[in-house]
Order: C-alpha cells, then sequence, then structure tokens
C-alpha cells in the first residue's frame, strides 16, 4: 500500500491517489513491485528491499550514496496477540522521504493525523518528528509494561501476605507465560532502541540536514539513552519475578513431597501391625483374645497418629 503526504496549511495532509507524486514522504506498507517502481520512477531513489532491511550488521542498516540516506531499523508493532517485532527502512534524500514497512503500525497510520513541531517542509524535518513519534512509543510500551509487571510482583508477594499462601498450578503458570512474554516484549523494545541508537547519529552526521534538525536527532539519542536504562531495570525486574515464582513452584513441590513422605511415614507402623496379625501362624498370643480384632484396630490407628502429632509438635506440618 502507497500512501503519500504533503506540507499544506503548516502540517501533513495525505494525499489523494493522483496526487501521491507530489509527496514529500512516501509510506509504503508491503507494497508491490508496482508501486516500488513508481516511487523509484518520481524520486529517483533507489529503494531497498525486504532482505536489505533485515540485516543486524550497522553496514547493512545505515547506507548513503551521495546525499541519500538509506537506514533501517526494528520496530514494534501491537497486535492482539501482543507486541511483535518489524522493521521500517527510511530513505532520507532533501527533497524526498520514503519509508518501507512490511507489517501494520498504528503509529504511522496516526503519525500525519496529529500535530508535530515541523518546521518547514522539508523530508528531514518530517524525518526527525518521525523519530521522536516512534521514540514516544517506545516509552509509551515501557510503561506499559512496568504496570503489568508491577501488577504481577503483587500477586506474587503481597497477594500472598493478604492470606492466600499458596498459588496454585494453574496461577504459577500463568505467572509463567506473563514473564515470558514480558521478556520477549522488553526485547522487541531493546532492539528498536538500539537500532535508533545508531540511525539518529547516522542522519545527523549528514552535512546537509539542517542544524534544527541535527539538535532534535541529538535529543531522540538521549531519550533513547534514558530508555536503554530503564529497560535494563524491567529486564532485570523480569529476571526477580522469574526467579521468585520459580521458588515458588519449588516451595509447591517440596511440601507436597513432605506430605507425600508424612503419609508414608505414617502408614509404616499400621502396614507392619496388620503384617504381623495376619500371618498364618497358630502359636499367635493374641489369636484368642475376645477383643483381639479392636486391639489390632487400635494399635494401628494409634501408631498412625502419633507420628502425625509428633511432627504437628516439631512444626514440620
Amino acid at each position: 500500500m502507497l500512501t503519500g503526504f504533503a506540507w499544506e496549511n503548516g502540517r501533513l495532509s495525505k494525499l489523494a491517489p493522483d496526487e501521491v507524486a507530489r509527496a514529500a514522504w512516501f509510506d509504503l506498507e508491503n507494497a508491490t513491485p508496482d508501486e516500488v517502481a513508481f516511487v523509484t520512477r518520481h524520486t529517483g531513489l533507489p529503494l531497498p528491499g525486504h532482505a536489505d532491511l533485515t540485516g543486524i550488521e550497522t553496514s547493512s542498516r545505515l547506507t548513503s550514496d551521495g546525499p541519500v540516506l538509506t537506514m533501517s531499523t526494528p520496530i514494534v508493532t501491537r497486535s492482539p496477540e501482543g507486541l511483535q517485532a518489524g522493521v521500517c527502512g527510511f530513505v532520507l534524500s532533501p527533497g524526498r522521504l520514503v519509508t518501507l514497512r512490511y507489517t501494520p503500525s498504528l503509529l504511522f497510520q496516526q503519525f500525519a493525523s496529529q500535530p508535530h513541531a515541523i518546521a518547514a517542509p522539508e523530508a528531514a524535518y518530517i524525518f526527525a518528528a518521525l523519530l521522536e513519534a516512534i521514540v514516544d512509543r517506545l516509552a509509551d510500551a515501557l510503561e506499559t509494561l512496568r504496570g503489568e509487571l508491577d501488577q504481577l510482583s503483587h500477586q506474587i508477594f503481597h497477594h500472598r501476605l493478604a492470606g492466600k499462601a499458596r498459588a496454585t498450578e494453574m496461577e504459577l503458570q500463568a505467572m509463567m507465560i506473563t514473564l515470558g512474554r514480558s521478556y520477549d516484549s522488553i526485547s522487541f523494545l531493546r532492539d528498536s532502541q538500539l537500532g535508533l541508537a545508531r540511525l539518529a547519529p547516522y542522519a545527523a552526521a549528514a552535512a546537509w540536514v539542517p542544524k534544527t534538525v541535527r539538535q532534535r536527532l541529538d535529543s531522540v539519542l538521549q531519550d533513547v539513552s534514558s530508555l536503554n536504562e530503564y529497560s535494563t531495570h524491567l529486564t532485570d525486574k523480569v529476571q526477580f519475578l522469574q526467579d521468585s515464582t520459580l521458588g515458588l513452584i519449588n516451595i509447591a513441590q517440596n511440601a507436597l513431597i513432605k506430605v507425600l513422605t508424612i503419609v508414608s511415614i505414617a502408614g509404616i507402623p499400621p502396614t507392619l501391625i496388620a503384617g504381623i496379625y495376619g500371618m498364618n501362624f497358630h502359636d499367635i498370643p493374641e489369636l484368642s483374645w475376645r477383643y483381639g480384632y479392636g486391639y489390632a484396630w487400635g494399635a494401628m490407628l494409634l501408631s498412625a497418629v502419633l507420628p502425625i502429632l509428633w511432627f504437628r509438635k516439631k512444626g514440620w506440618l
């Protein structure tokens, strides 16, 4: 899908299909070969393919050909299943900006409809404002993750103090799944932050980029640095909560083993008594007792209860 935007009346405006050729910003989402050829023909800019954008080395993500900068960075998109990783390419020249995406992104859809601090209808200003919007969205995602982790921490610790001492197997399993998804989300966000941390100074180093844009890109880099520190904090918190949840699982397993051990120990004396009086020997002293049956039952019950009382007195139960 090809969408074109132009600077009109102090803001970005989405252009009609027959006016796309005059756009200052071309946004390509899962573009067809015809759409790529159209943009290349009207801008004169070579556009990278998907394989060119997904490289992880800096030399693949950041290249230049004269004044034309070709850059790519991982981005994060939200789906019903949660945060998903994607990639976005930027082709920036003094007159045009082209973005290439392969996953839908609400950020790009909303960007043009919102007011931005774009001082001039130049591609560099649009590019800087777009990076600022991406950083804002990353910060919002980190804040959402922090709220989810705080809620999970309350469930693991404070909820236990309120009277619910043990978590069920399903609860513990749900906690581990939540922590796993949170770790994945933080990993996606860190990849995007790392990409922006490389991309912003690279674009700012271009000689033709206006000074005010360089200042804004420097501000983007500072914001990304603070987000990296916060991501590290959230990663540590996820690890701590994961260790705590595994500790609860171990405690639950140990409690189960302890109960089974106590039951087995309490069952040994009755089994021994029943075995003794179940032997088929004629010369058993208690064989002719009138209350021998009741005596055997009483001895077995007493031998089972006494160990349990002893364990409770010692605090093992």
